[in-house]
């Protein structure tokens, strides 16, 4: 896990990555949370669709019930997203290339939004880990 090892550990910006640790989700929980960030999980194999995404995001980062399921709403709610007593977020998107494929646009708009929490300061850092195979994304570095 060195990559991550070296976000957690404040050696690497948080960002949008590519990683490719093939590592159980609860290991990666565990390891995030030990070293004292919080940690959500975004299961893009059973979740494949914009729809689905959104709502699966809302549902891991734990936003609050009049959240709208749209890109808006998530922008709005990812700046409510805060680390409280945590050194930050990762947000595990497992599985995010059949979006990718299938959706381009939506997954475009999607880094984008994700991004914008990356680059904001409010709350805490905030990190995406894209895992598994997809298409290339130009600009999203590997943690690897």
């Amino acid at each position: 896990m060195s990559g991550l090892a070296g976000l957690l550990a404040h050696h690497v910006e948080p960002g949008i990555y590519r990683w490719h640790g093939h590592f159980p989700v609860e290991d990666v929980r565990h390891t995030v949370e030990h070293a004292g960030w919080q940690f959500a999980e975004v299961d893009g194999w059973q979740h494949t669709t914009k729809a689905e995404f959104l709502q699966s995001v809302g549902e891991a980062l734990h936003f609050p019930d009049y959240y709208g399921q749209n890109f808006d709403a998530l922008a709005d709610c990812l700046g409510d997203v805060v680390a409280g007593d945590s050194e930050g977020w990762v947000l595990l998107w497992d599985g995010w290339g059949p979006l990718a494929r299938e959706d381009h646009r939506a997954f475009s708009v999607a880094l984008s939004v994700l991004g914008g929490r990356v680059n904001a300061d409010k709350g805490g850092r905030f990190a995406v880990l894209l895992r598994g195979d997809g298409p290339d994304v130009v600009g999203v570095p590997s943690l690897d």
